[in-house]
């Protein structure tokens, strides 16, 4: 399998410097401030652990989107079925105390808790891509750590074959959780093993050096960059580790629109719109659209994941 490769990028020349003039401090506030475990606070002295920034991918654009807008436009239809809406909304969601479940497929199934998580886990700054199935994208700079250091913890089993996630479940603070409408909830979404174990797949905590917003999956969310963004799902409480491929919420409300492995592939349209191309948010109004690259740019670390299937499926 291929690690991605690592490269050191000048904060100033990817974004405006006085988000990350201060990075250290932010992360230190981050611990303080996200978790309540005393144990933790008494600890707050010890350096952190340093940032290292990820990025990866062909002929991409590396700067990235401007956090207002990342924080104003994304599909959590729990809370609402506008971008917008779900800003407001999500605010009613109580993020602490959290905890996830590693269960199934593995020789220590338990829980942690996620100042556990944040105090032992090494966060990382990684500059991805994100491109949304609606043939839009951005240029978000996450921090978190790796999928498989945490998987590793618990020691996944020989049969241990794909990885299911659960969303919260919380109908009182999330209207159409509550109400049952559109798909079925919670939330859940699928890996393949050797995907959940890649080194790009991330368990982010925050962006731009905060914590991650409540509309924007904190306090807790996958990332896989190259998939299309459906698949990096929000606020997270179970990861199961099984020996069949899960039915994903997706999946099973639309099976020919929302594939279980849903790589970006620009060759492949949804049934309803071209994947060709796409819109990357936060340019100029009439900069033309860019083409969409395959697996999302990220090819030469993960094209090797999948010689064996016929690339010209929507899979």
């Amino acid at each position: 399998m291929k690690t991605y490769p690592q490269k050191s990028v000048p904060t100033s020349e990817i974004t405006d410097p006085t988000v990350f003039s201060q990075r250290r401090s932010l992360i230190k506030a981050f611990l303080l401030g996200a978790v309540s475990s005393q144990s933790l606070l008494a600890s707050a002295g010890q350096p952190i652990n340093p940032l290292a920034v990820a990025t990866t991918g062909t002929q991409l654009d590396w700067t990235p989107t401007p956090l207002a807008l990342i924080q104003n436009y994304t599909n959590y239809y729990e809370f609402a079925f506008s971008k917008e809406g779900a800003t407001n909304t999500a605010q009613a969601l109580t993020i602490d105390p959290w905890s996830v479940e590693v269960c199934g497929e593995v020789e220590k199934p338990g829980r942690i808790n996620l100042e556990d998580i944040l105090h032992q886990f090494t966060l990382e700054e990684r500059i991805y891509r994100f491109r949304c199935v609606e043939a839009w994208s951005m240029v978000v700079p996450w921090l978190g750590f790796p999928l498989n250091q945490l998987l590793a913890r618990f020691k996944p089993l020989s049969g241990a074959k794909f990885v299911k996630f659960t969303s919260i479940s919380a109908p009182e603070a999330m209207p159409n959780q509550a109400r049952q409408a559109m798909l079925e909830w919670p939330y859940s979404e699928g890996l393949r093993i050797d995907e959940a174990m890649h080194p790009l797949t991330l368990l982010a905590t925050g962006m731009y050096g905060n914590p991650l917003a409540k509309q924007n999956g904190a306090p807790i969310r996958l990332v896989v960059p190259w998939k299309y963004g459906f698949k990096s799902i929000k606020a997270v409480v179970k990861i199961e580790l099984l020996k069949t491929a899960p039915m994903t919420t997706w999946k099973k409300a639309a099976p020919e629109e929302y594939g279980f492995y849903a790589n970006v592939n620009p060759s492949v349209p949804h049934p309803r719109w071209s994947q060709f191309s796409e819109r990357l948010l936060g340019s100029a109004f009439f900069s033309p659209r860019r083409k969409t690259e395959l697996y999302n740019g990220y090819a030469e670390q993960v094209a090797a994941l999948y010689a064996d299937m016929d690339l010209r499926h929507f899979f």
